[in-house]
Order: structure tokens, then C-alpha cells, then sequence
């Protein structure tokens, strides 16, 4: 059996549900949208949930955006749990506390309905992707509808089981991979822009490049998140030698170190949902049962919170920055073209990389975990913080988030798994000792302690 089969079984099963629908409901389509949704939850037939399932999907993809935030807030208000029951089960629990079927009403009625609902939508043919993409919508409304948080705990919540690692198939990606998928890649690509057909040839098609995806069985056809390598003989510090046309080509068995340069996450209405963490450490066993002349396993990131927080910082005198980095230095960081300034990148050389490497391990997000967000995704993977780089992204978009900053995380086998407790545990940053040097340099911050 495959998934094409349990398709057509789908397909079948709402033709005939259809049939059921005009029967008991008139005109399916003449239904309000909340009504449908309480009909699929107050059925149990089969073939008519299915049809149902698939009608409010069809109708939904229809709304507006504010007909679409209305529904969003129908299920906030009409489908969540039900509060009478949980406040009777509660007061029988106190009377028989050890009670198995009070525990199971308890749990059963304090689940909003809407979770039961998105369940019974997820059987429609397509319906996982159509979730997604109603998820997506929902983000976009959170914005100025914060109220909305809910819902969207429950779409997450469903979606950490429907999409764990068990469902998650990892491919390689070359120049044989359907031209779909490649089409795909370069609309999804979400660090370093793919300048059309040739610069993805250029990433997937040669020897010393690797390009490794996630797809899931109910996403046919599209993916989930995407890592791509480089390898060569040192750890980088640019990402322009990396993505060159002129660059020279080596042959993959020279090669001692991987390099991680991109990572894109292709499903925004899965945002939350994490395929990064399992896909890197995947990544790194195959390519060691490939090439075991890899020893070294590194990223090139970006810093993309940096110049923002940097801005932040300047406007209070009592900040580390505006201690280090002087008025003429914020001056030269306003003007485009300041790398091309030899004195002014000389002055600014000495000040930013500590400063970076400052904010990497010491501004906490919610005073707990990194405040930049690719720093949270690597250290709570395991990895080390090994260096900071000087104009290692001087195009417009690395000027602009971290003033040409990049830097690299290295996934030293030995200790991932030392490095990801003791992060979890008290959030501990692990650093190599010239980023704890560059740091604590930074007045008025308390002093790193180096990392194996």
C-alpha cells in the first residue's frame, strides 16, 4: 500500500460523505463555517466527516483575511474546553481521588474541543497540508491579535506529533532530484539567496557540496527544512569563498571539515516545530559514514539579532557598547560603504567582534537562553561557540543584521551531549577560549568561563 492509495481511498470516501452532507444539511456550502465545524464534532459517520472535513477546508481557503481572523476567533471562543464538565469531574475527584474513569473525564474534557476538531479536519484528502497553511494565517493574525495564543498552542501541540522525528524522511538533494523539488529549494532558500539555476548547480552538483532535506509522508512533494554543506580543508571565516563561481573545486576525500553554511526551514505554519536539531546530527553521521576523512563538523552562521540589539544598546550610556564603541564609530557603521573605509574598519575591527561575542553569550532572551535566535538553535544543540568573524558577510543583508559579522559553532562529537545538558539544565553557553577572551573584554559583564 502507499500514499497515492490511501488517497484515492480518501477521495472515495468524501464523494460518497457528499451525498450524506446534501442530505442532512441542505446545501453544504450555504452552511455557516462554525456550524460545519460543530456538525464534524457532533458526527460519527465516516464518510460524512470526511466530506465535512474537506468542505470546511474548501470554504475556509476562500475567506478573507478578516473572515479568516473571525473564524480564528469562533474557535478561541466556541471550542474550547468544556468548563461546566472539568468543574463537576474536579469536585468528584476530591470526593474519589484514585477514581480511573474520573481521571480519563477530567483529561477528556478539559482538551479544548478545537483539538479534537483540527484532528477530524486532518482526515480530509490534503488536510495536513492545508493545516499547516491555516496555521500560517494564524501567525500572520497573532500579530494583532495576541488573544489568539491559544488556538495556536493547540495547533502546535498537534502538529510536535503529527511531524516527530519518527515521520521525518531525510534525502540528499543533487542534480538528478526532480526539477520540483529543485524549484522549491530555491524559492525556500531563507539565508543565501539562490541566484537561479547555475548557483544551485553550483551547490548541489559538485563534489565538495552536500544538500540534505526533510520530508514528510503527508507534505508530498515539498519540504520540511533543508541543510546545506560545504567541504573543504579549513574552518571558514567568509561565506563569499564559499559561494564564488571562481572558487576551485576539491575532491571530497581531501576534505577534513563540513560545513554547514545555510539552514532553511521551508513551512512557516510550522514555525516552533523542530527538525533542525534531528537534521544537522543526521547529517553529520552520514557524512561520516561517507567520508571518514571528516574530522571537523562546523557551521558559518549569521548573527541576525546583533546590529539591532547594537542599536538598542547605544541609546543607554550605561550599556557595554556605548562604553567601547564611540560616537565617530557609530557614526561609520550608519554609512553603507564603511568596510570599503580602511581606518574606520580598522577602529571598528577592534571593538565589534567583543562586542558580538558579548551579546552571544551574555544577553539572555527572558533571562535564560541566548537572545539571538540561530545562537539558542546551535548551543542547544550541543554545539560550541568557536569563533567570531571579521567581514565574514559584507553583502547588503550581513552588513545590515550584523555589520558583516558571521561566526561559527563547532559540533565536536565528543561533547554534544555534555554541551546540550548543561545548557537545558542552567543554560549554560559553551564557548571556546578566544571567544571568552573576545568577551570578556566587555567592561561591566560577568566573566566566561571556557568550555571543552
Amino acid at each position: 500500500m502507499n500514499t497515492s492509495f490511501f488517497g484515492e481511498l480518501l477521495n472515495s470516501i468524501t464523494e460518497q460523505g457528499r451525498t450524506l452532507l446534501d442530505t442532512r444539511l441542505g446545501r453544504s456550502g450555504e452552511v455557516p463555517l462554525e456550524d460545519l465545524c460543530q456538525a464534524i464534532l457532533s458526527g460519527r459517520g465516516e464518510a460524512s466527516g470526511v466530506a465535512l472535513a474537506g468542505e470546511v477546508l474548501s470554504s475556509y481557503k476562500q475567506l478573507d483575511g478578516p473572515q479568516k481572523l473571525a473564524f480564528f476567533q469562533a474557535l478561541r471562543d466556541h471550542f474550547g474546553a468544556n468548563l461546566e464538565v472539568v468543574r463537576e469531574t474536579v469536585a468528584a475527584l476530591t470526593q474519589q481521588p484514585d477514581d480511573p474513569l474520573l481521571l480519563r473525564r477530567l483529561h477528556s474534557a478539559s482538551e479544548p474541543r478545537r483539538q479534537e476538531l483540527i484532528r477530524r479536519l486532518n482526515l480530509a484528502p490534503g488536510g495536513t497540508k492545508a493545516l499547516v497553511a491555516m496555521r500560517s494565517d494564524l501567525l500572520d493574525h497573532l500579530r494583532t491579535s495576541p488573544d489568539l495564543i491559544e488556538v495556536d498552542r493547540d495547533f502546535e501541540h498537534l502538529f510536535s506529533s503529527w511531524f516527530n522525528r519518527g515521520f521525518l524522511v531525510m534525502k540528499r538533494i543533487d542534480w538528478q532530484t526532480p526539477a520540483n523539488i529543485l524549484e522549491k529549494i530555491i524559492k525556500y532558500e531563507a539565508v543565501h539567496e539562490i541566484d537561479g539555476w547555475e548557483d544551485l548547480r553550483r551547490r548541489i552538483g559538485l563534489e565538495d557540496r552536500r544538500l540534505y532535506a526533510f520530508f514528510h509522508p503527508a507534505l508530498v512533494d515539498d519540504l520540511l527544512i533543508f541543510v546545506e554543506v560545504a567541504l573543504t580543508r579549513e574552518i571558514p571565516g567568509a561565506i563569499a569563498p564559499i559561494l564564488t563561481e571562481e572558487r576551485a573545486e576539491i575532491t571530497a576525500e581531501v576534505a577534513n571539515t563540513a560545513v554547514f553554511y545555510s539552514i532553511s526551514n521551508c513551512q512557516k505554519g510550522l514555525r516552533g516545530i523542530s527538525f533542525g536539531n534531528f537534521l544537522i546530527k543526521q547529517v553529520v553521521e552520514e557524512l561520516r559514514r561517507e567520508l571518514p576523512s571528516l574530522k571537523t563538523f562546523v557551521t558559518l552562521s549569521p548573527v541576525p539579532g546583533f546590529s539591532r540589539w547594537l542599536s538598542g544598546a547605544l541609546k543607554d550610556e550605561a550599556s557595554p557598547a556605548s562604553s567601547l564603541l564611540t560616537p565617530e564609530m557609530a557614526a561609520h557603521l550608519q554609512e553603507q560603504d564603511w568596510p570599503q573605509d580602511l581606518d574606520a574598519a580598522k577602529q571598528l575591527e577592534a571593538v565589534l567582534p567583543n562586542l558580538c561575542a558579548h551579546y552571544l553569550t551574555r544577553e539572555k532572551h527572558r533571562n535564560t537562553r541566548p537572545l539571538d535566535p540561530v545562537a539558542r538553535f546551535h548551543i542547544g544543540n550541543g554545539a560550541r561557540l568557536e569563533r567570531v568573524n571579521w567581514q565574514g558577510d559584507l553583502s547588503v543583508n550581513g552588513l545590515s543584521q550584523a555589520h558583516g559579522l558571521m561566526v561559527n559553532y563547532l559540533y565536536d562529537l565528543k561533547y554534544i551531549e555534555r554541551n546540550h545538558e548543561s545548557y537545558a539544565a542552567n543554560g549554560t553557553v559553551a564557548v571556546s577560549s578566544a571567544v571568552a577572551k573576545l568577551a570578556k573584554a566587555v567592561p561591566e559583564a560577568k566573566q566566561l568561563t571556557s568550555a571543552s
